[in-house]
């Protein structure tokens, strides 16, 4: 399924898999991963990572998705040496353009006190291991936290359409991605990262209720 947003059209592949295009025909990804992908469209002029995790940079997933010029933007930390495309690296945090998209990144991580850590307490994404990004294209700002806890930083972003992880465990949770949304007051709610693992299973519907309530466009895609 897919959702339009002024001049955008966004979909979710699966997991947290994401495809966006512009009425001008630019085709963008986000952290494509084999497991979401049915096709090799091979379509794709850029291609955001951002960070090394396995269900988020797949050397495979992306060779699949990009056209032969794309352009890869990756979190600079992650090995992107396997790669045949022009790298560009992105930083921790900070501004910058790719291929006529304004970029923001800013550090995603979970807070080594808070739940989402492993059995020996470290969290399961540090800080400094993983970038949120913030991209405007055509004007439309769409903001993808990717895998982290809600963060202080988080709340000065100003944002059209949210696609916070909402499956809790490794990311923030349903409960809050939903405060997160309620901070940020975007036009448009689309969650990703949850129902794929047993332990990222959530009621995606309860999510979308809840912000509903409370007066913001929420849709699974």
């Amino acid at each position: 399924m897919s959702v339009t947003y002024e001049s955008l059209t966004l979909e979710r592949l699966g997991h947290a898999s994401v495809r966006i295009t512009t009425d001008d025909g630019l085709v963008v990804y986000v952290d494509p991963w084999s497991g979401a992908l049915d096709s090799a469209p091979r379509d794709g002029d850029v291609v955001f990572v951002t960070h090394d995790d396995a269900d988020h940079y797949d050397p495979e997933a992306i060779e699949a998705v990009a056209a032969p010029d794309a352009t890869v933007a990756a979190y600079r930390a992650i090995d992107t040496s396997a790669l045949e495309f022009a790298v560009v690296g992105l930083e921790l945090e900070g501004e910058t353009a790719v291929e006529g998209i304004g970029v923001r990144t800013v550090p995603g991580y979970n807070d080594p006190e808070g739940p989402h850590v492993d059995d020996e307490g470290a969290p399961f994404h540090a800080d400094g291991e993983v970038i949120g990004l913030v991209l405007t294209l055509d004007g439309v700002t769409v903001c993808y936290p990717s895998d982290t806890d809600v963060l202080p930083h988080h709340e000065s972003l100003e944002v059209d359409v949210l696609l916070p992880p909402i499956g809790g465990h490794y990311t923030m949770d349903r409960h809050e991605a939903a405060a997160f949304a309620r901070r940020v007051d975007p036009d448009l709610v689309l969650p990703v990262h949850y129902d794929t693992f047993d332990a990222i299973e959530t009621d995606v519907d309860a999510f979308l209720e809840e912000l509903a309530a409370d007066g913001i466009d929420a849709r699974a895609f």
